[in-house]
């Protein structure tokens, strides 16, 4: 219980890039950002299918303040900042998905 809270002002129905609920079954990584109402921010994820071991993220440089996220070597996303410290591994959101076939 106390994780649900932890992350209840995450707005996964306002998450940009997870594929609707309505679209045919998908499998593999996919990433997305989840936005925190409580911190005015957005969250990296990292969607896996049920039953995988979690992959490993990786944070790499791509340019001074633009960094690529990487899920098991693949680039999940592309993060530009004006300011703060640069993401972590620790930062992305890893979630589990369940696939039905």
């Amino acid at each position: 219980m106390a994780s649900y809270i932890k992350y209840a002002n995450y707005e996964w129905s306002n998450a940009k890039g997870l594929i609707p609920a309505t679209a045919p079954n998908q499998k593999g990584l996919q990433g997305a950002l989840v936005p925190d109402s409580n911190h005015n921010c957005d969250h990296v994820a990292v969607v896996y299918d049920r039953g995988d071991t979690p992959p490993e993220i990786t944070i790499k440089e791509t340019s001074g303040m633009v960094h690529t996220v990487l899920a098991n070597g693949v680039a999940i996303a592309v993060i530009a900042r004006s300011t703060g410290a640069a993401l972590n591994p620790a930062d992305v959101l890893l979630v589990e998905r369940s696939v039905h076939t």
